[in-house]
């Protein structure tokens, strides 16, 4: 079941990078961002989660927590968020259950093969834990800041 726009997420549980566990309840009172990226250490993932890296600041500022979600294992992610120096956490997502809720899980043509892909996503949950926010095949260039301008919206909102 895909969460809809404009209502609660169901019930998940995730293990992150840094012994952090992630449900749709444990950061209330933050706006939480899911960024759903295809694999670990490639040229376009790393360039975004680079881009999140130097904005956090910005996020942790404006009352957000980002995540970075793949399917890559624990091992994967800790040392693609050690060499880029990530102060956000990565979820392991090895079994695809927040993948295919999200419904970012899409067929794409690799070297003239079919194969199952991440569809490169982002999703804004607000500080009431209702999704407000989704972008979808999105391209890197230009995609955090949007992705900020969207939180400090929330934050005035709430102000």
């Amino acid at each position: 079941m895909t969460p809809a726009l404009n209502k609660p997420l169901p019930e998940i549980e995730a293990q992150a990078t840094g012994g952090v566990k992630f449900t749709g309840t444990a950061f209330l009172g933050k706006s939480v961002i899911l960024y759903f990226y295809p694999k670990d250490n490639t040229p376009g993932c790393t360039t975004e989660a680079m881009q999140f890296r130097d904005r956090h600041k910005d996020f942790v500022k404006a009352g957000a927590v980002v995540f970075g979600v793949s399917r890559d294992n624990m091992v994967s992610h800790d040392k693609f968020k050690q060499a880029l120096e990530l102060p956000f956490e990565l979820i392991a997502d090895t079994e695809e259950k927040l993948c295919h809720m999200f419904g970012v899980v899409k067929n794409k043509i690799m070297y003239g093969k079919k194969v199952k892909g991440i569809e490169r996503s982002t999703f804004l949950i607000a500080p009431n834990g209702i999704l407000v926010g989704e972008w979808r095949g999105i391209k890197v260039a230009g995609h955090v800041d949007e992705v900020l301008k969207a939180v400090k919206g929330l934050k005035k909102e709430a102000a």
